[in-house]
């Protein structure tokens, strides 16, 4: 099954959590702010997949992070849609980030 790190603090993880479920795509949700057993599972994660580089160097977070069930890892959340046919929606604040300097999580 997918699995799916974020936050509802996020608003990057509130629009693809959105379209999974407009889309009836399953997931196993771990949120990393209510959990820290998620919150471990996504640092072991993070601190070891080159994935996340650029998030690190950019000071985000690097959510949402998605695991597809081949283990493929993605922080690119649109992509993963648009590469399957589906069609991407914004419900959310235009342009809303969680990050300090007002851009991505």
């Amino acid at each position: 099954m997918l699995k799916v790190y974020g936050s509802e603090m996020c608003p990057d993880c509130i629009e693809c959590k959105c379209n999974l479920d407009r889309n009836n795509i399953e997931y196993d949700n771990i949120d990393i702010t209510n959990s820290l057993k998620g919150l471990k599972e996504f640092l072991k994660l993070r601190d070891k997949d080159a994935t996340f580089d650029d998030a690190k160097d950019n000071g985000y977070i690097g959510i949402p992070a998605l695991v597809t069930d081949d283990g493929k890892l993605t922080l690119d959340w649109e992509s993963f849609f648009t590469q399957q046919g589906i069609e991407v929606v914004h419900p959310g604040e235009a342009g809303a980030a969680c990050g300090i300097d007002g851009k991505g999580c």
